[in-house]
C-alpha cells in the first residue's frame, strides 16, 4: 500500500500521505504543502507535548497562506482518524472538541490544509482547572522593535516582583508571549481576574508604552498586553507551531536573556529553525514541567494596590 500511495503522487510522512505534495503554500518563501508536513514531523519531539492533553484550534489556509484561513476546534467530516474526539460534555452546544496526542494526528491536519495548532490553557482531563495564563503582547505595527522588549522586560519584572515564575516565547508575529505555569486548583474567573489585574497594573505603570484596552484604536503608540486569552474556550497558538502568514514564521521558545538580542517575533521560520535547535546547549523551557505556583487573593490585593 505504501508503494502505491507514493506512485499516485503521494509521498508519506510519519506514515501520513500528503496529497499535492509540492503545492506552493507560501509565495514569500515558496514552501510547499510536504515541506511544511515535513517541518512538523522534524519538530515532533518539542511539539507533541505542548499539543498533548489539551482541546485544540487549528487554523486551516487550504489554498495557502495568501488565501482565505479559517479557525476550527470541532470535529467536522475531516479525515483526521488519529485526532481525538473529546467527551461531549465539555462543550456540549457543539460538535465535540479535538484533541492532538501524536504526531500522526498532526500530520493527518496538516494533510487537510492545517498550518496552525492553538491550545487552550488547561488540559481536557480537568477542563475547569486552567494550568497557565498568558499575555499576548500586541504592539502598533508602527513601534520600534525596542518597544516590545521594553515592554516584556516589564511585564517579567512585575510577574518577578509577585514571586511568580513566567517562561516566554516569540508569537511568530509580531509580539511575545509571556507564559505563567500555574497549579491545577483556580477557576477560569479567577486566572482571567489574575492577567487582567496584572495588565492594568502595567497600563497604570507605563502609559505611555501599555494599554489594557483592546481594539487598534487604542493601542496607538502602545502595546496592548492581551489578558482575553485567560478564559475558558480561548487558545494561543503553540510552541513550536508553524504561523499561517508569509513567510511560515513559527512561534518559538527563548531563553529571557535572549529578550535583548532578538530582533524581531518572527526571526525563526520552517526554513531556519533547525540552524537554532542545533545550536541550543538546552531547551529554554526545561524547567516548565517543575513550576509550581499558584494565586492568592493577597496576590490579587497587591497588584490591585499597585
Amino acid at each position: 500500500m505504501p508503494e502505491q500511495r507514493k506512485s499516485a503522487g503521494r509521498p508519506l510522512v510519519g506514515g501520513v500521505g500528503i496529497s499535492n505534495p509540492q503545492r506552493v503554500i507560501d509565495k514569500a518563501s515558496g514552501a510547499s504543502k510536504l515541506a511544511l508536513a515535513e517541518y512538523y514531523l522534524a519538530v515532533a519531539d518539542r511539539l507533541v507535548p505542548q499539543l498533548a492533553g489539551r482541546p485544540l484550534s487549528i487554523v486551516r489556509a487550504p489554498e495557502g497562506v495568501d488565501g482565505e484561513s479559517f479557525f476550527q476546534r470541532h470535529c467536522g467530516r475531516l479525515k483526521m482518524p488519529h485526532m481525538r474526539a473529546l467527551p461531549k460534555n465539555l462543550d456540549p452546544e457543539h460538535a465535540r472538541l479535538i484533541q492532538a496526542d501524536n504526531i500522526t494526528a498532526v500530520i493527518e491536519a496538516v494533510q487537510m490544509g492545517t498550518v496552525e495548532f492553538h491550545t487552550w490553557n488547561a488540559r481536557s482531563d480537568r477542563v475547569e482547572r486552567p494550568d497557565r495564563v498568558i499575555f499576548d503582547l500586541d504592539p502598533d505595527p508602527a513601534l520600534p522593535w525596542s518597544s516590545m522588549v521594553e515592554a516584556t522586560e516589564l511585564t517579567l519584572q512585575l510577574l518577578d516582583d509577585l514571586g511568580l515564575q513566567a517562561f516566554l516565547k516569540t508569537s511568530g508575529g509580531r509580539g511575545m508571549h509571556v507564559v505563567v505555569p500555574l497549579d491545577r486548583r483556580h477557576d477560569w474567573d479567577l486566572a482571567r481576574q489574575f492577567a487582567r489585574s496584572v495588565t492594568e497594573r502595567l497600563a497604570r505603570e507605563a502609559p505611555e508604552l501599555i494599554v489594557d484596552k483592546m481594539g487598534p484604536q487604542n493601542r496607538v503608540g502602545r502595546i496592548f498586553v492581551d489578558y482575553l486569552r485567560n478564559q475558558r474556550g480561548a487558545s494561543t497558538v503553540a510552541a513550536y507551531s508553524v504561523r499561517a502568514r508569509p513567510g511560515l514564521a513559527v512561534s518559538v521558545p527563548v531563553e529571557r536573556e535572549e529578550l535583548a538580542q532578538l530582533e524581531r517575533a518572527d526571526r525563526w521560520n520552517i526554513g531556519n529553525l533547525d540552524e537554532r535547535l542545533r545550536a541550543l546547549r538546552s531547551d529554554p523551557w526545561a524547567r516548565y514541567g517543575a513550576v509550581r505556583q499558584g494565586l492568592t487573593q493577597a496576590l490579587l490585593k497587591r497588584l490591585e494596590k499597585g
